[in-house]
């Protein structure tokens, strides 16, 4: 496979200031893209691009964006496609986690509608709006890749993340979706992260743990998930190689969701 092979490509990532966006954004960057990084942290945003920049010498472009407004997408949509001649990729990553531990009925309204919003709605806004130019793009012989990132929690419900769960199986129908309304000319799959050291265990590997020892999960593959295991997955779906496959989950979690151990600490939690 060409060393290269997004060489001329253009890439979206949103949450694209840390975690999964920005290990893949410099992977990508590495293999010659040119790329929009999306995020609602503005320092740690700018702090990013610039040092991908630095390394790679390719163009990186950050937009401060809340993907869970419509207005806000619609601007960032319009300056992506003004600041880049494409946009083969879009990484459709940007997340949060609201109210963990607290199970379907107990959980606020509060945390429900920010996990909604920016987990399912934010991520069928990017869809809508950057998908509409994407289709009219003159690539061959796709004319560009979404990738979702959706959640072992949206194939396997986990009660301590409720609305969570509920959310990124959202995403997993909005990928089939996708896939279904965009072909032949678009491909759309979804990564299925796991337990993995990222920001939303404030990158330490003990709360992890604490956190899959909550909801009584454990991994047969006897390790916690790298961004490194997210990278490497995402190069093959970013890559000539995965032309062929759609709407698609691509579980990377070690065996959790189809042959771990589920959570089931529901029984010990009082309505």
């Amino acid at each position: 496979m060409n060393e290269k092979f997004l060489d001329g490509k253009g890439v979206l990532i949103t949450g694209g200031a840390s975690g999964f966006g920005r290990g893949v954004a410099y992977e990508f960057a590495k293999l010659g893209a040119d790329l929009v990084l999306i995020d609602i942290n503005e320092e740690l945003l700018e702090e990013t691009s610039k040092k991908i920049e630095q390394e790679t010498k390719q163009k990186i472009i950050p937009i401060v964006c809340d993907v869970s407004d419509s207005k806000q997408v619609k601007n960032m949509t319009e300056q992506t496609f003004n600041e880049l001649d494409n946009v083969y990729i879009l990484f459709n990553n940007a997340g949060t986690e609201a109210q963990a531990g607290v199970n379907i009925i107990k959980i606020g309204e509060k945390a429900w509608d920010t996990t909604i919003n920016v987990n399912l709605k934010g991520q069928w806004l990017v869809d809508k709006n950057i998908c509409r130019k994407m289709n009219r793009q003159k690539i061959e012989p796709l004319r560009g890749k979404v990738i979702h990132t959706t959640s072992i929690a949206g194939m396997v419900v986990d009660d301590t993340l409720s609305a969570y769960s509920i959310s990124k199986a959202g995403v997993i129908a909005l990928t089939q979706l996708v896939a279904k309304t965009l072909a032949p000319y678009i491909t759309s799959n979804a990564i299925a992260p796991g337990y993995h050291v990222t920001g939303i265990y404030a990158n330490n590997e003990d709360t992890v743990l604490q956190s899959m020892k909550m909801s009584d999960v454990k991994t047969p593959l006897n390790r916690i998930g790298t961004i490194e295991d997210v990278v490497n997955l995402m190069i093959f779906l970013a890559s000539p190689r995965s032309d062929f496959i759609t709407g698609h989950i691509f579980p990377i979690d070690g065996g959790i969701a189809e042959v771990g151990v589920p959570p089931n600490s529901m029984r010990d939690m009082e309505f």
